[in-house]
């Protein structure tokens, strides 16, 4: 490769670099949006014989035909701008997207229900600190058939992945489940003892999880990594940094979990942006490990510890089993780093060893890498 002409390493390592780059840091949007990374529903069968299910989504932006990360306040001012004869229409179309994406199936044959968004004018909405015309919360109510057996659920691909809770008020019993986008539930029986889920199902469902906040959902995660991965062009340097960042986002994850520390977001957030600047910005003064970047990458990765037990602390471990939920999700996690890194090395590091690397990969690429995490802690420490 060294005896090509001196334009074609660089601008193909380049490239790799680039699409590599494109492909994880999206621009995020500059205003705010409701961070809804589930669809948390749940579904209450009460003493009545009717059932009632609450699932959260960002209704403006559903109604709207809008991704979920939308800019809150332009939802608001596009359904403000609309008349009332529209409005409603729009309403109609949202309760009919309801009924047609999703399903209650009691002993496989799907019931009716009606749709309600109950923070439509309440407190829930026009309190709200993101700006919001109907709220979160859409209300399917239902009658459960008098003889029923089973209940399975299922949410089109318009919705996020579902985090379900079924309540039975009657039996005093809870299931949980986690279902892929588009995915039916399991069968919840009315009528026997709910079986819990075997470890074996508990153990995938974490894993999984564990990895898609890396890939592709940890945006901020992802960078920090390749921030790693860009310093000096040995193995052993990323072996060091990836080692102390494993242990330390594995304890305090673990004890976030157990309530043993605990950080607000509002502060957790903004310093993992700022994780990313330093070791970019540091990437771009120094072209070999010092003796304190494994030492404060560790100190980092104890933040990054805290972020992962937020999205934990959203969907909850099962009692039963929280320790192997918690193993499976931080070995997800590993697994999701360790794509990333092989993703690194399959588009630049044949070129890892070429006296142009530094130049023309690690410095444009750590530029990057800082502009926007310095991009996100601007923007979380602003709120948005």
């Amino acid at each position: 490769m060294g005896l090509r002409s001196a334009w074609w390493p660089a601008s193909v390592s380049q490239m790799a670099l680039a699409m590599a780059l494109l492909v994880v840091t999206p621009v995020p949007p500059v205003a705010t949006a409701h961070p809804l990374t589930f669809t948390d529903t749940t579904v209450v069968l009460q003493a009545d014989g009717t059932f009632q299910a609450d699932l959260i989504v960002d209704l403006d932006a559903l109604a709207l035909g809008a991704p979920q990360n939308a800019d809150d306040a332009e939802l608001v001012a596009a359904l403000t701008a609309m008349t009332p004869l529209e409005f409603d229409a729009q309403l109609d179309q949202l309760r009919q997207l309801f009924q047609r994406r999703v399903r209650f199936r009691f002993d496989g044959t799907p019931a009716s229900f009606t749709v309600t968004f109950p923070d439509h004018g309440a407190t829930a909405a026009t309190e709200s600190t993101i700006p919001t015309i109907l709220g979160l919360t859409a209300r399917l109510t239902g009658v459960v058939p008098p003889e029923a057996l089973e209940l399975e659920f299922f949410a089109s691909r318009a919705f996020s992945e579902v985090n379900l809770t079924i309540r039975d008020e009657i039996r005093n019993l809870t299931r949980q489940a986690l279902l892929e986008r588009g995915a039916r539930s399991d069968p919840f029986t009315l009528a026997a003892p709910v079986e819990p889920p075997d470890a074996r199902s508990i153990g995938l469902t974490y894993l999984r999880l564990g990895f898609l906040h890396i890939v592709p959902r940890g945006l901020d995660h992802i960078l920090f990594v390749l921030g790693l991965f860009l310093l000096g062009s040995q193995l052993r340097p990323l072996v060091w940094q990836v080692t102390a960042f494993t242990l330390a986002h594995a304890l305090t994850l673990s004890l976030a979990v157990f309530d043993v520390v605990s950080l607000p977001s509002a502060v957790v957030e903004p310093l993992i942006a700022l994780s990313i600047v330093y070791v970019a910005v540091e990437n771009l003064l120094t072209s070999r490990l010092m003796p304190w970047r494994p030492v404060v990458v560790f100190g980092f990765g104890l933040l990054h510890g805290l972020g992962f037990a937020g999205v934990l602390r959203e969907l909850g471990l099962p009692d039963p089993q929280r320790v192997l939920g918690l193993i499976s999700f931080n070995v997800g996690i590993e697994l999701g780093q360790l794509l990333v890194i092989a993703t690194a090395l399959l588009a630049v590091g044949w070129c890892r060893s070429e006296d142009w690397y530094r130049r023309r990969v690690v410095v444009p690429a750590s530029l990057v890498v800082a502009g926007v995490g310095l991009f996100w802690a601007v923007r979380r420490l602003s709120g948005g």
